[in-house]
């Protein structure tokens, strides 16, 4: 029996795979305690498959402890240290804005601020140490830290991606006077490639929060073990997991933990349901995050951003929004409808929820409009008041001077003009044409806005999992165990040969099987290639033993692609190289072999309102099995969220379960 436990802004989902069957459940997410609601969460599972919490071999888990620390600037008290002239690198950052005509736009303040800055006397080069760093001057360093009394420490060097030497003597230092009270992130360790200011950045970022997130899983670790379920296997932002030891000591690798495990989820479901290049779109109480599968595999970024701060590790891409079903409608200061990024979140929530929520919301537009009924709860036993939700958004149509009907029509097409931008981020924006992908739609909202958003991008195809309102605990089910080990080599010319990079990824490969605990992991290597003078490189993914001509065909083929042309008489330059040791996931059955097309379905039919037009909805309440037809208009009710089928589509369950939904005629 094996668990997937994910954490969202309003809910928290479960997956139990017992015997080839998934048993779904939800429970509300717990703020201030997001271990509460795992725990119910299990509990509602388990109550389902009528099975103990001893049965559980496996519990993997997806959160957003560390996401929401950031975004919110909590943080430990952390000191910052720096090779001396360097203890502002954090607060410099780089020239470049992020709107290039916006001048006065401030950045994130550094999360150490300038009086817990320290600057060790010692000066490494990419050759070797220019000052050395004393074994007194490095405890002399770490007695002025201990009394400053931070809660952490962050530790980066110059050139200690290459050199770690200085760095981890400070590290040793910190410990002799600190104890293991205090939690130290030395950046070779942590990041371990070149970019000062990004190394920085992450390693402060991983001292801030390891210790919240260290408090966090020792409270799950002891609830957990109180009923006899072992440990988690936490969800990294790469879409691997790792052990709740490595988690709680870098923080920094699970910032992106909760969005990896419904990404992870798709590309399972697009795999299986012989869709491998789709976008997925994945809407859920609070935010809604894009991605693209390719080949079956969600699209990975060597280094990413955070609430504004760079992240120098390697992460799925994906692009967060604030439209959820959660998402606040209202009118800004011009008169025009806007909604989100505000949320009204788990607790009130939407003001249909009947929790004390009284401005309007997505889910309160589609409950007003009919696609949701009050007749039916929501995932996590949720009652939907249709009068609370009608009154809220009645506020809203009188101060825009709207009918009610295209009030609620006109936050739906807000919040879907939002969902399209980002897509188009991680499309159009990026080279891809969106029309040649299916639409992976999932989330408890998503599957109610994909058509509109298919019509909008011209995509013909859109699947719904069945499990989509807990695809990502079901994608922490199935993920791999994974580790990254990176370096920074920039190698051209001469150094550039077959030897070095073969001993380079010979060491490296070993690392990561040794964090990994496992000497027969499976390993894959990328190689970050640009032509010598660019500023940024390129990810090509090779074999173990590459030589410079494969690099070489593999990059400018890319570079090709990607900007229009290549040049052959430039100089190449490996610039890091990024070996993943991987062990395989679970595989689990999304379809039972027996199910038939109307079993355990209820129909029925409602009104409802589609661009303006009252008209009659189609209503499957229950889990549709492979066979199952429905003509738009329609909605098919899952136990954890909702599909609308639109006049001029239709949708039919495939042999996975999945609800493949098509343009009609």
């Amino acid at each position: 029996m094996l668990i997937g436990v994910d954490v969202g802004g309003t809910f928290t989902d479960a997956v139990l795979a017992l015997d080839g069957r998934l048993i779904t459940a939800k429970a509300p997410t717990t703020p201030e305690d997001q271990s509460e609601g795992v725990m119910a969460a299990i509990s509602a599972a388990l109550e389902k498959a009528g099975a103990s919490a001893a049965d559980i071999e496996e519990f993997s888990h997806g959160m957003t402890v560390a996401t929401n620390a950031l975004l919110e600037g909590r943080g430990a008290r952390t000191a910052f240290v720096a090779t001396e002239g360097f203890t502002d690198l954090i607060a410099l950052g780089r020239q470049d804005r992020p709107q290039l005509y916006r001048l006065c736009a401030g950045r994130p303040a550094p999360l150490a601020p300038p009086d817990l800055r320290f600057g060790a006397p010692e000066r490494m080069t990419p050759e070797g140490p220019l000052t050395e760093l004393t074994g007194g001057a490095a405890r002399e360093l770490a007695e002025r830290i201990a009394a400053a009394e931070p809660e952490s420490v962050a530790v980066t060097l110059l050139h200690s991606y290459r050199h770690p030497e200085h760095e981890q003597a400070i590290g040793q230092a910190l410990s002799d006077a600190l104890g293991d009270d205090v939690h130290v992130s030395l950046s070779h360790e942590v990041v371990g490639t070149f970019r000062e200011f990004e190394r920085a950045a992450t390693t402060e970022i991983d001292a801030a929060l390891s210790p919240l997130l260290a408090r966090y899983l020792r409270a799950l670790v002891k609830r957990a073990g109180e009923e006899g379920i072992p440990e988690p296997a936490i969800m990294q932002s790469n879409g691997g997991l790792i052990d709740v030891t490595a988690a709680a000591g870098h923080a920094s690798w699970t910032v992106l933990s909760g969005p990896a495990g419904g990404a992870a989820g798709a590309a399972f479901v697009a795999r299986r349901a012989g869709a491998e290049n789709a976008l997925c779109l994945d809407m859920g109480g609070t935010s809604c995050d894009v991605c693209v599968v390719d080949d079956g595999a969600v699209q990975e970024r060597s280094s990413g951003e955070v609430a504004g701060r760079p992240l120098a590790l390697p992460t799925l891409a994906v692009h967060t929004v604030g439209a959820g079903g959660g998402s606040i409608a209202w009118r800004d200061g011009g008169g025009a409808l806007r909604v989100g990024p505000r949320s009204a979140g788990a607790d009130p929530g939407p003001a249909c929820y009947g929790r004390g929520g009284t401005e309007p919301t997505v889910t309160d537009a589609n409950l007003l409009l009919g696609y949701l009924s009050s007749d039916s709860p929501l995932g996590g036993g949720v009652e939907l008041d249709r009068d609370a939700a009608h009154d809220a958004i009645k506020q809203l149509a009188d101060a825009l001077g709207l009918e009610l009907p295209a009030c609620a029509e006109g936050i739906r097409r807000v919040a879907g003009a939002e969902m399209i931008r980002a897509l188009r981020v991680v499309t159009v924006q990026r080279g891809i044409d969106p029309r040649r992908y299916a639409l992976m739609a999932f989330g408890g909202a998503g599957p109610l806005h994909a058509a509109q958003i298919a019509d909008e991008l011209g995509i013909e195809t859109i699947l719904c999992p069945r499990a989509s309102g807990v695809l990502a605990a079901l994608g922490l089910v199935v993920s791999p165990r994974r580790r990254d080990v990176q370096r920074s080599v920039l190698w051209s010319g001469d150094s550039l040969t077959a030897e070095a990079i073969t001993e380079a990824v010979d060491e490296l490969g070993e690392r990561a099987r040794e964090a990994m605990h496992d000497p027969e992991a499976e390993l894959h290597v990328v190689y970050e290639l640009r032509y010598r003078g660019q500023s940024f490189e390129l990810p090509i993914p090779a074999g173990l033993q590459a030589t410079p001509e494969e690099l070489r065909e593999g990059f400018e083929s890319e570079h090709e692609e990607r900007y229009g042309y290549r040049d052959s008489e430039q100089e190449l330059e490996l610039v890091t190289i990024r070996v993943t040791a991987t062990a395989q996931g679970t595989d689990v059955e999304l379809a039972g072999g027996d199910e038939g097309p109307d079993s355990g379905l209820e129909r029925s039919t409602r009104e409802a309102t589609i661009d303006g037009e009252q008209v009659e909805l189609q209503v499957l309440r229950g889990i549709p099995g492979p066979g199952t037809e429905l003509d738009g208009p329609g909605v098919i009710e899952l136990p954890e969220s909702t599909m609308l089928i639109p006049p001029g589509w239709s949708a039919e369950v495939d042999e996975t379960g999945s609800i493949k939904m098509a343009r009609s005629g």
